[in-house]
């Protein structure tokens, strides 16, 4: 058995594992019941599953001699947005009221997504959340 061989086969591998994340976060995105729970199986299919496939598809490229670093420009793009578009689409449910709301803190402390200041308040009616 040579490299070649051995970088097919884990290629295979990295695909199969990148094609189950992929079909798991699809049930989850269909079966789970809100929004917010629902938020996770796409960020774990664009973390895990597409990172997989790309990273199958880098070795497979560099197995057959024609090396490519694209996947890992394109790896990096994914794994810093997918949290970051997650945290705002959970904030956007929080402000929206579509979600349970987080349990009471004690006074002193807050949940920085739902801080209004006073200030605030005044500056921008339009803007102010709507309790319906």
């Amino acid at each position: 058995m040579n490299w070649a061989e051995i970088g097919t086969y884990f290629a295979a591998i990295c695909l199969f594992v990148g094609a189950f994340f992929a079909l798991v976060g699809t049930f989850g995105l269909i079966k789970l019941n809100d929004s917010m729970t629902r938020l996770h199986a796409p960020t774990k299919v664009g973390t895990m599953g597409i990172g997989m496939i790309l990273l199958a598809s880098m070795v497979y490229s560099f197995v057959q001699g024609q090396g490519s670093l694209h996947e890992l420009l394109i790896m990096a793009f994914l794994f810093v947005t997918a949290p970051i578009s997650a945290n705002f689409i959970s904030k956007v449910n929080i402000h929206r009221r579509s979600c349970d709301t987080p349990p009471e803190l004690a006074k002193t402390e807050e949940w920085s997504t739902l801080v209004q200041r006073e200030e605030d308040a005044g500056a921008h009616p339009e803007q102010t959340l709507s309790k319906g």
